[in-house]
């Protein structure tokens, strides 16, 4: 499952799902899709979400040994959404996901 974020001032962002549903989370959101934050409570999801990635509470990378791959944190996984939540916050609008 992938889930596209919006907004009116920021370019859409897409995310797998099971990192996006642990980012509502940490909004303080529930891992309803589709959803909304409303204008005036995205300043406080975006805070929150920074909350959770600088004190540790957010859910570590999990490390296949077998991959090839990097393993990619989860505040590297979380900027682009801060970026739009912030940006949001800028132009005052309101953020959906579906």
């Amino acid at each position: 499952m992938l889930v596209t974020f919006t907004t009116k001032a920021y370019a859409d962002i897409t995310m797998f799902g099971d990192d996006a549903l642990s980012m509502l989370k940490m909004m303080g959101h529930s891992a309803a899709v589709p959803g909304a934050i409303r204008e005036e409570d995205v300043a406080q999801a975006l805070s929150r979400l920074k909350a959770a990635i600088e004190s540790g509470n957010s859910s570590p990378p999990v490390a296949d040994k077998n991959a090839e791959e990097p393993v990619v944190s989860t505040a590297h996984r979380a900027l682009p959404l801060i970026n739009l939540l912030s940006a949001a916050v800028k132009e005052k609008c309101y953020v959906t996901w579906k």
